[in-house]
């Protein structure tokens, strides 16, 4: 199963985490294909340890975490918040677009879900 999660504020964290867990836990890693793309605010969650340990986990699992580079750079030059791409974990992905990269996968058969 084909799964895209679409995570564009910090306070949805916990609630995609969980959801992706709870997945896993029930169709088995084997019949998954899970992958997050982060937008907007959430993108600062990549840089904080908060939900490192989690995403760390799921990332081993084989789930594909996606940070979107036009939110990268609009926090940085709005001096939200600066981070670059090499200081993100190792496991991120950084794709051009979110909104791109989220009707991607949607045409590629992903089911969409916005914790």
């Amino acid at each position: 199963m084909r799964v895209l999660l679409h995570v564009s504020d910090n306070q949805r964290w916990s609630m995609a985490l969980g959801n992706i867990t709870n997945f896993l836990k029930d169709v088995g890693q084997d019949n998954a294909d899970i992958v997050i793309v982060a937008n907007g605010p959430a993108v600062s969650s990549y840089a904080s340890s908060d939900h490192m340990e989690t995403m760390e986990l799921l990332a081993d699992r084989g789930v594909r975490f996606k940070a979107c580079r036009n939110t990268l750079k609009k926090l940085c030059a709005e001096g939200a918040v600066c981070i670059t791409e090499d200081a993100l974990p190792a496991f991120v992905e950084v794709v051009p677009a979110g909104i791109s990269e989220i009707v991607r996968k949607q045409r590629e058969g992903y089911v969409y879900v916005k914790p």
